[in-house]
C-alpha cells in the first residue's frame, strides 16, 4: 500500500467540517460528554496548524517493532486518578443497537512492552484519514511515551479516540496490589503528560486543547492479553474506566493470517454492534493491506464506522462475565503457550508462532 500524504491532507482540509465531535467517555460514565457538533471543526484545526501533510504521513521506518529499553513511568499525576468509579459487571463484547442502526467500531492496539520500542502502521492511520473513516486506538502507557508526537496526532485528529491498553501490556490476571493499579494508572499518567507536552506547543492558542474538546483523560480500557479476573475487573471499575472486549477479531498478529484472510473474516463476522479488534502497532501484519479490502463493502452494505465512545452511546452494551475471544478460556490458554515460549527464547526477537493474542 502506498502512502497518501496529499491525499490524506485534502481529505483533512476539506471533509473534515462535517465530522461529528468523538472522544466523549463512555455513556455510562459521563453520557453528557458527547456534544456540540462544533468540536470536530476545532479538532481539525489543531491538526492543520500543527502538523503539514508530509509530517502527518507515516513512514516505512517506523512501522515495524525494535529493541529498546525500559521507560520509566511518569511522576505523580493525583488529578488522572480522580474519578468516580465504574460499575464492575464485567467486560463489554458489543452493542445492542436499536432496530436499523449499523454501527461498527474499530480498534487498533498500540500495545508496547517493556524491552521494545512498538511501531506505528502509518499506512493504516493515513488510509482511515483518507477515507473518514473512526476508530479507537487502544494505546499502552508506554507506547505514549515512546511515540509522542503519532500520540498527539491522534489526539487532535476529530475522526479518532485514544484509550487505555495498560503500561506495559503485563497480564493483569496475574498483577495485584501496587502492580494491578500501577499498570492502570501509569498509562493515565502518561496520556495525560503527552497532553500537557501538546498544549505547549507553539501552534496551540490558549485554551485550544479544551475548546477541541480533547478529553483531560481516558474513559475505556483493553485489557493485555484479553484476559482478566475479578480483582483485575474492580480495579478497572475503581479507576473510572469501562473495560471494551471484541466480538471480531482480524487475528492480525499471525504472520500467515493474509490480507485476504483477514477482510473474509471481517465481512463474514460483523453485525450491526460490532467491536472488531485489529493492531496499528507494526504487529498487523497484513492489516494495511485488507482495510480497502472491506471498508469499502462495508460501507455499500449501509455500515457506518464510529467510535467506541460513540457505539456505547449508541445503544445498550452487551456484557460478558470472563474475558475472552471466541469462547470462555481461550485466551487464558494462549497467554499459557507464550509464556512457555518466552522462557525458551534466547535472543530478541523471538521466532513467529502462530499466536492470535501476541503482542
Amino acid at each position: 500500500m502506498g502512502w497518501f500524504a496529499p491525499k490524506v491532507w485534502r481529505a483533512i482540509s476539506g471533509r473534515r467540517a462535517i465530522q461529528l465531535a468523538i472522544c466523549g467517555l463512555a455513556a455510562s460514565l459521563a453520557p453528557a460528554a458527547h456534544a456540540e457538533p462544533n468540536l470536530g471543526d476545532d479538532k481539525s484545526t489543531l491538526l492543520e496548524k500543527c502538523w503539514t501533510p508530509k509530517q502527518l504521513a507515516g513512514t516505512r521506518g517506523e512501522i515495524r517493532p525494535r529493541r529498546g529499553k525500559r521507560t520509566s513511568p511518569p511522576g505523580d499525576d493525583p488529578e488522572a486518578l480522580k474519578t468516580p468509579a465504574a460499575a464492575s459487571n464485567g467486560v463489554v463484547r458489543r452493542v445492542k443497537l436499536p432496530e436499523g442502526k449499523k454501527l461498527i467500531a474499530l480498534t487498533f492496539d498500540l500495545c508496547e512492552l517493556n524491552y521494545e520500542v512498538a511501531g506505528y502502521d502509518g499506512r493504516i492511520v493515513d488510509y482511515l484519514r483518507k477515507n473518514d473513516v473512526k476508530a479507537t486506538f487502544f494505546a499502552g502507557g508506554k507506547w505514549l511515551l515512546t511515540h509522542p508526537e503519532r500520540t498527539q496526532q491522534l489526539m487532535a485528529d476529530p475522526l479518532f479516540e485514544i484509550a487505555n491498553h495498560g503500561w506495559s501490556h503485563r497480564n493483569l490476571q496475574r498483577l495485584s496490589g501496587n502492580n494491578l493499579a500501577n499498570e492502570i494508572g501509569h498509562a493515565q499518567k502518561a496520556y495525560r503528560k503527552v497532553r500537557s507536552q501538546f498544549s505547549e506547543r507553539a501552534c496551540i492558542a490558549p485554551n485550544a486543547l479544551s475548546a477541541a474538546a480533547l478529553p483531560e483523560r481516558m474513559t475505556l480500557f483493553r485489557f493485555p492479553y484479553g484476559t482478566c479476573a475479578p480483582k483485575a475487573l474492580k480495579a478497572v471499575a475503581s479507576a473510572g474506566l469501562m473495560p471494551i472486549q471484541w466480538d471480531v477479531s482480524t487475528g492480525d498478529p499471525w504472520p500467515g493470517q493474509s490480507a485476504k484472510r483477514i477482510a473474509s473474516h471481517v465481512l463474514r463476522s460483523v453485525k450491526p454492534g460490532s467491536i472488531v479488534l485489529a493492531h496499528a502497532n507494526g504487529r498487523g501484519w497484513h492489516t494495511a493491506q485488507a482495510l480497502p479490502m472491506f471498508i469499502p463493502k462495508l460501507k455499500a452494505q449501509g455500515y457506518e464506522f464510529v467510535t467506541v465512545s460513540e457505539l456505547l452511546a449508541a445503544g445498550e452494551p452487551e456484557m460478558a462475565p470472563k474475558c475472552f475471544d471466541q469462547r470462555p478460556g481461550d485466551t487464558e490458554r494462549w497467554v499459557r503457550n507464550s509464556a512457555t515460549k518466552k522462557k525458551r527464547r534466547r535472543s530478541w526477537p523471538a521466532k513467529r508462532v502462530w499466536n492470535p493474542f501476541q503482542r
